[in-house]
């Protein structure tokens, strides 16, 4: 289970990465959601990966094993609203800048045919 979640973890990164290089904006937008997806597994599988196991600990003396962290969920629920947010704003951005330059380049030129 590690190991496919490292490599999909893996694959996010490249993959946004390549994204994130490209010329075009929303390539660049698609590069950052991806990103953001990495990093949030990332912090996801930070908190163990257990299934079937409650994420609140009560009050008695009991063995940590058997639990879930909490905290890793709560960062990754709010990660996920302010990537949101974030994306929609850089949408908002970038077709206003679209509207302004007349073209979707990220250096705000056309390529040469």
């Amino acid at each position: 289970m590690e190991a496919v979640l490292a490599l999909a973890i893996g694959i996010l990164v490249a993959s946004g990465l390549w994204l994130l290089f490209r010329p075009r904006t929303f390539q660049v937008v698609l590069g950052l959601s991806l990103l953001s997806y990495a990093v949030n597994l990332f912090i996801l599988a930070s908190g163990r990966l257990r299934t079937d196991a409650p994420p609140i600990v009560d009050g008695k003396a009991v063995d940590a094993a058997l639990y879930v962290d909490p905290v890793p969920q709560a960062l990754v629920l709010t990660a996920i609203v302010i990537s949101f947010a974030t994306t929609a704003l850089l949408l908002v951005v970038l077709l206003a800048a679209r509207g302004l330059t007349g073209t979707d380049h990220v250096d705000g030129e056309d390529e040469e045919p």
